[in-house]
């Protein structure tokens, strides 16, 4: 086998040359260009399926007996060929039947075979076949076989449409009824509501022609792409407008970072040497892309191969001179914008008075594209599958963001129950508005303290919009999430600065990073020890702060000098034992005591918390108490630990219930503990922005809350229209003897007693 991949692709496309300029049928072309391939791979297996009739048809293979050709059909999504084609992505694999998708089927005697790699034959950016190889010894295959198979995937394409080979409308044929109203679910990355026609980001862009007749024309159609791709982004980031400053800034530092990446021209300078045209070849790159994205377990970094896709995407579009994008083209209507990733900068192309909410088929809530979506204020939904099957163009849309839910082509009865929601939301919006200079006090007088949860600089101003009293949770990591290179002190030292002069006389509460295990920073390099199975629970937070004593220190000297004059409230995230929080302070102090030797201004005092997210420090919670100015409890982290379940498992995130016995017993007891130690606590996570999960808390004896800014006003509601005593008496009375259905009950009771929910 060749040494690279480029020399590996150039050898099979020069054979594969011949055998397309040969005179033979379709069918014997296919059949040598198995045996070619098998050859050129050293595999016992070659195989390609392609779409006919809507599913996958054995149409060629070298191995597998010849009697299954036209026989073994797979529907897509089917098998491991079905899987490929449904996910339009490349699988290598050791073995085979070990892989939840294997289906066996006896009429092709594969199970002989072990090994097994393919990729999709793309044609319009839809899969219309697939090209495999097995072995009988358990092995995955190189790199360099990979991107092989993917150059001749892409050439195989080409042939096998001109010869009509497919169905000329690729997978749409199992696209449903364009009239058809239907609802869609996704996960909730920017919370609203929004009405509006769809509208697709990209038009497709159509590879005409894969095989290069000129390697260095190519080469310079490549160049010339890349220096006007980079004007683009040079000009979209000058004129993009935040108001005032913020992380959004970082995020597009970061995004024009990756456009002048030397390693990604580079890659796509080889697939051009393999044989391929400049289209060709940055396309097989971003098949190698996503590849990869579907490998990377650490969300941070999915999200930033996500900023390659779109540099890619519009890389292409240049280079094709299929420039138009709906962006450019222009907005006609209220729209709903749809794709399957975005990319800060193709985001701010958009006319904001027309855009009225997104719909991705991936993105995660750390994404780029979300923290500037959620700048903007354009509700957004991302992992919706198969909008392409399901939604035309120009298709009434109806997102309901918050509640995680499409509507498409709705019917009047959905279109007028949205309408009658988007109007409550409105009055429910508007009565919390004016409810924000009301205090937060039950029926019965007691006072519950409300805060909100912040980590953008522009996050401080829910403070006037909600009435909330303070920030009971400032997130510093976000500051490092969204940088490409590790905030220096002094720039963490000015959003501090700018975040409580924004708050003026309102508390704020800063926690130091949280960073490392599933918040993996690209500019933080973690040795071969550090990769971890179970990164929520592994070596983060307050733990690498004081592994990397450089780190804290020049976040506790940036926060110190920061809060000249005033009162800093510093809490230390994921604290297991009294010693850790020891530590830190220990740390907090030596910076304190630096900065004072050198006549520089300090702050009129500093308050210091932990936050108790470890189920073992509640164990020496007696220990650590008379220590503490503050305790924070945050349930996220809290309850995945309590139950081993991993909140970001989908078959888990729903199976545990914050109403649990377990869980409400656990936290009264801290509560009762602290208070009895005169230590103020405040619960900041999730937990505490649902009405019903914050009126037992209430109930619990908790009295401060932080929470998320658009929480503030369902939960002061809620608070208002409570009476404390019977709810405090019913809740003891509950965890004595805890029914089975405890969650249902509560809500019986709010109901009864009048109490506000929502």
């Amino acid at each position: 086998m060749p040494v690279s991949a480029a020399a590996a692709a150039r050898e099979i496309l020069t054979r594969l040359h011949d055998v397309m300029a040969a005179r033979s049928n379709p069918q014997a072309k296919l059949a040598q260009v198995v045996n070619m391939i098998g050859e050129a791979l050293d595999s016992e297996v070659c195989s390609i399926y392609l779409l006919r009739d809507g599913v996958l048809e054995l149409f060629a293979t070298r191995g597998l007996k010849q009697e299954a050709v036209h026989v073994t059909k797979l529907a897509f999504g089917e098998g491991l060929v079905g899987s490929i084609a449904d996910n339009v992505e490349t699988l290598n694999l050791d073995e085979a039947a070990a892989h939840p998708d294997f289906a066996y089927r006896p009429e092709t005697g594969e199970d002989l075979y072990h090994s097994f790699a393919g990729v999709p034959i793309v044609r319009h950016q839809e899969a219309v076949g697939v090209l495999c190889v097995q072995h009988s010894d358990p092995r995955r295959y190189d790199e360099v076989e990979i991107e092989a198979l993917q150059t001749v995937a892409m050439v195989l394409s080409e042939m096998i449409a001109n010869a009509g080979l497919i169905d000329d409308h690729g997978t749409v044929s199992g696209r449903v009824n364009s009239t058809q109203a239907m609802q869609l679910t996704g996960q909730r990355l920017v919370d609203g509501m929004a009405r509006g026609h769809a509208v697709y980001h990209q038009p497709r862009i159509r590879i005409e022609h894969t095989v290069a007749e000129d390697i260095e024309a190519e080469r310079h159609r490549v160049y010339s792409a890349f220096d006007r791709m980079r004007e683009q982004i040079e000009r979209m980031a000058s004129q993009a407008e935040f108001g005032v400053g913020g992380e959004h800034e970082e995020v597009l530092a970061t995004y024009k970072m990756f456009a002048y990446d030397e390693g990604w021209s580079r890659r796509i300078n080889e697939a051009i040497d393999s044989g391929l045209t400049a289209e060709a070849a940055i396309e097989r790159v971003q098949q190698r892309t996503r590849m990869r994205m579907r490998e990377i377990d650490d969300p941070l970094l999915a999200d930033r191969m996500h900023d390659l896709e779109d540099l890619s995407n519009r890389l292409l579009r240049i280079v094709s001179g299929q420039l138009g994008t709906a962006a450019q083209l222009g907005l006609r209507q209220d729209t709903i914008l749809i794709a399957r990733n975005l990319g800060p900068a193709e985001l701010l192309e958009y006319d904001r008075r027309r855009l009225k909410g997104v719909i991705l088929e991936e993105g995660s809530l750390t994404a780029h594209v979300t923290i500037v979506a959620r700048a903007m204020g354009v509700p957004v939904l991302g992992r919706v599958r198969n909008v392409r099957r399901v939604i035309g163009e120009d298709d009434l849309l109806l997102l309901d963001a918050t509640k995680s839910t499409l509507y498409v082509r709705p019917t009047q009865t959905m279109e007028e129950s949205f309408d009658s929601k988007l109007i409550l939301g409105q009055k429910r919006r508007a009565a919390f508005a004016a409810m924000k200079g009301e205090p937060p006090v039950t029926r019965d007088g007691t006072y519950v303290t409300l805060m909100v949860n912040a980590g953008l600089r522009d996050d401080v101003a829910a403070l006037d919009l909600t009435g909330a009293e303070g920030i009971g949770l400032f997130r510093t990591e976000f500051q490092f999430l969204v940088s490409a290179t590790m905030p220096q002190r002094e720039r963490q030292q000015r959003l501090y600065r700018d975040v409580l002069d924004a708050a003026g006389d309102r508390p704020v509460t800063f926690r130091t990073v949280d960073i490392g295990g599933d918040k993996a920073l690209p500019y933080m390099r973690v040795d071969s020890e550090g990769q971890e199975e179970n990164p929520a629970m592994g070596w983060r937070a307050l733990r690498v702060a004081l592994e990397r004593e450089g780190l804290m220190k020049a976040q506790a000297r940036a926060l110190i000098e920061a809060a000249a004059g005033r009162t800093l409230n510093v809490m230390f995230p994921l604290v297991s034992e009294p010693w850790e929080f020891d530590e830190a302070r220990a740390l907090f102090e030596a910076q304190r005591r630096w900065l004072s030797s050198r006549n520089r201004k300090l702050p009129a005092a500093i308050r210091y918390g932990a936050m108790l997210e470890v189920p073992a420090l509640a164990e020496t919670l007696d220990l650590l108490l008379p220590r503490l100015d503050f305790l924070s409890v945050g349930t996220n982290d809290l309850t995945q630990f309590l139950f081993a379940a991993d909140r970001a498992h989908p078959k888990l995130a729903e199976r545990y219930d914050w109403l649990s016995p377990a869980i409400l017993r656990f936290l009264k007891r801290v509560v009762d503990q602290a208070r009895d130690a005169g230590v103020p606590t405040t619960v900041c996570g999730e937990m505490g922005g649902r009405t019903l999960e914050a009126m037992t808390l209430i109930g619990l004896g908790v009295e401060r809350l932080s929470v998320t800014p658009v929480a503030v006003g369902p939960v002061k509601a809620m608070i208002r229209s409570l009476e404390l005593a019977p709810l405090r008496k019913m809740v003891e009375e509950l965890l004595v003897s805890p029914p089975r259905d405890l969650r249902g009950l509560l809500v019986d009771w709010a109901a009864d007693q009048g109490v506000e929910l929502s």
